[in-house]
């Protein structure tokens, strides 16, 4: 029996993939950055903070720490976010550069040229003052992955105003504690989207949000996207009528470092909302850095297309600000990756001859569950630079990603000598932006690990004591010292946000998540610490059950959870969707609970396989665990209203009685 406190370290990775010296020759990220980093650590922040950025007034301190655990970065800075994403590029003669592709899901187009984008930005902003918005007001945002999110944001930006996006899956009533949390003068909006070939519509959960007294909410302007019929109350103002009217000449003042650019709420529609503040210096130098290094982006010549909706950090930080900042070309879609085919990624990909894509495990996961014959049927040879984000990758869909999108050549079934090489990253809405990766002209990948700490970043991995694990040991992941995109705050709540991020170890950020570090020192995410389950003893990570139950052949997803058990505490319970049906007499249960106890070890063996049509997930990609543990437990399930599919949880039960 293990008297572990940290996590016990099953499973272990021996596959590494270096660079090919092509690649290397020519990478944006370079090895001296470590080293250049570790010996003047803020010294690098500020030379780079010079390099990525346009400051109207430069900085004279790089980072105050006297008020932690809030940092004051670049201090006495002052810029304007959207002038940094878009007027200097016209000014530097790249007006004509495309910004923005649009693809509808329908499949309308648009594009967007920097130069066009910065009159869009510059009318929104104009607009948006006529209706009494100022620099500090919080703009509430509820749009689908449309060009006109991104022009909201940035208009904001512009102004000085404080953007608060809230998801579009979202009910009404998460909207509104949202809005009322972070009183929201303006609420942007759509009539609706597209999703899976059907219209379907917002516009009513505003109205539902705003229906009882109390709001702070002055105006709503809404974007006409599908025509859904729309009802239209003393607020209401379309977006074609107050902003395609407005001028195009905006000057953008500058704004201290410090200034407030967005809060971002991460809990679900239960409990309080919880507010992340992130300011604009520090936020925007980390974000064009890490976007530039990461996935070695050369402007010129790169097409760029991360598949995360505005909703969610990834798509503020590397959509929104970081792609503009650094005078990027990139694809935004808006609809689903089967609507109206499953090969619609692929596709998109052919068409705008994408060379950096960065998406989930989940939707790779997917992927490979509908199998590689689809994607084998495009042209991807455009592809040079892979990324993974939203949770930990398995080893498996690693692979899967390597050897069938990195290495498409063509339609003809010609391969490419060195794969492309794929980048995990590991950050969360309160990081702002990466905090692990590997960088690709540098790093000898591992399949499934983010590897290394970004240059300037102190990450470790501690046990209970708050004492660095060995290698080869886990323990929880840890931020030592503050980073320049780091949250300032929880709105209106500055102990919550004490007591959250910095109560569990002393002057150290805990993050939340379990890691391990490989014989090599990289570092192995293991999913949120509430995750871990605790079996006779033994501290055991989901993700790395779930990741060996994937490596079955038998296996297309899977999820684990912990379920009471009298005898050992926690009983390890796996939920399972195959993607190849067993031999007929094949017990898959016991075939999988032995593929386990075999790969990692038997302590890890399942005590219960549940086959099942699909996991609970929400409509970012995210498995729903505490669901499954209702389910494991016997308990009624919780609230499910984030479902991407809200039938999910009705056809587990079904399956369940068969």
């Amino acid at each position: 029996m293990s008297d572990s406190k940290t996590l016990d370290n099953l499973s272990h990775e021996t596959r590494a993939f270096a660079p090919s010296k092509e690649f290397s020759d020519q990478a944006i990220g370079q090895a001296s950055q470590y080293a250049a980093a570790k010996e003047d650590r803020l010294g690098y922040w500020a030379q780079q903070a010079r390099s990525v950025l346009t400051w109207d007034t430069d900085f004279a301190e790089t980072l105050d720490w006297s008020e932690a655990p809030v940092a004051k970065w670049f201090v006495g800075g002052k810029l304007n976010a959207a002038y940094n994403a878009l007027d200097r590029h016209v000014e530097n003669g790249l007006g004509d550069r495309v910004a923005i592709y649009f693809e509808g899901e329908p499949g309308d187009t648009r594009t967007y040229t920097y130069a066009q984008l910065t009159e869009e930005v510059k009318k929104a902003a104009n607009a948006f003052e006529s209706l009494g918005v100022v620099k500090g007001d919080r703009v509430a945002v509820y749009l689908p992955m449309i060009p006109e999110a991104v022009i909201t944001m940035l208009a904001c930006a512009r102004i000085g105003a404080i953007h608060s996006v809230v998801f579009g899956g979202f009910s009404a009533d998460a909207l509104r504690s949202r809005i009322d949390d972070a009183d929201a003068k303006l609420v942007v909006t759509a009539d609706g989207t597209w999703r899976r070939g059907k219209p379907s519509a917002l516009k009513p959960a505003v109205d539902a949000a705003l229906e009882k007294p109390g709001h702070t909410v002055e105006n709503v302007v809404v974007v006409k996207r599908n025509g859904e019929q729309t009802a239209f109350g003393p607020l209401d103002k379309w977006w074609h009528e107050v902003v395609d009217a407005a001028s195009t000449e905006h000057e953008a003042p500058a704004h201290d470092s410090e200034h407030p650019l967005f809060v971002l709420y991460t809990s679900g529609t239960t409990g309080t909302p919880k507010g992340i503040v992130h300011t604009t210096g520090g936020y925007l130098v980390q974000g064009a850095v890490t976007h530039r290094d990461t996935f070695d982006l050369h402007p010129e010549t790169d097409v760029y297309w991360c598949t995360a909706d505005i909703g969610w950090v990834t798509g503020h930080s590397y959509v929104t600000y970081a792609p503009l900042i650094n005078g990027a070309t990139q694809v935004i879609y808006e609809g689903t990756p089967d609507t109206p085919h499953q090969g619609r990624w692929w596709e998109l990909i052919e068409k705008y001859k994408v060379s950096i894509l960065y998406t989930a495990p989940t939707a790779i996961r997917t992927f490979m569950k509908w199998g590689r014959d689809i994607p084998d049927g495009y042209d991807l040879s455009s592809l040079r630079v892979l990324g993974s984000v939203g949770e930990p990758i398995n080893p498996e869909a690693w692979m899967w990603y390597r050897d069938v999108i990195g290495t498409n050549n063509g339609k003809n079934g010609e391969r490419k000598e060195n794969p492309t090489p794929i980048v995990d990253t590991w950050w969360q809405t309160e990081t702002g932006a990466h905090m692990i990766t590997p960088l690709p002209g540098v790093t000898a990948t591992k399949p499934g690990s983010a590897q290394v700490a970004v240059p300037g970043i102190s990450i470790d991995v501690v046990d209970e004591a708050g004492q660095s694990v060995a290698d080869g040991e886990g323990g929880f992941l840890v931020i030592r010292e503050p980073w320049p995109a780091m949250l300032r705050g929880i709105w209106g709540d500055m102990e919550r946000y004490k007591s959250t991020y910095w109560s569990r170890f002393d002057d150290m950020y805990f993050a939340g998540d379990g890691a391990k570090k490989d014989e090599d020192g990289d570092i192995w995410l293991l999913g949120r610490v509430d995750d871990v389950m605790n079996v006779s003893g033994h501290r055991l990570s989901t993700t790395e059950i779930e990741s060996s139950l994937v490596a079955h052949p038998y296996v297309a997803e899977a999820a684990v959870v912990g379920a009471k058990d009298e005898t050992t505490g926690e009983a390890v319970v796996a939920f399972v969707i195959l993607q190849t049906e067993p031999a007929e007499g094949e017990d898959v249960v016991a075939i999988l609970r032995n593929h386990v106890g075999k790969d990692i070890g038997p302590i890890a063996k399942p005590r219960h396989v549940l086959v099942v049509p699909e996991l609970p997930k929400t409509r970012s990609g995210k498995i729903m665990r505490r669901l499954l543990k209702d389910v494991a437990e016997g308990r009624e399930v919780g609230d499910s209203t984030t479902l991407s599919d809200a039938d999910v949880m009705t056809q587990i039960a079904q399956s369940m009685k068969k």
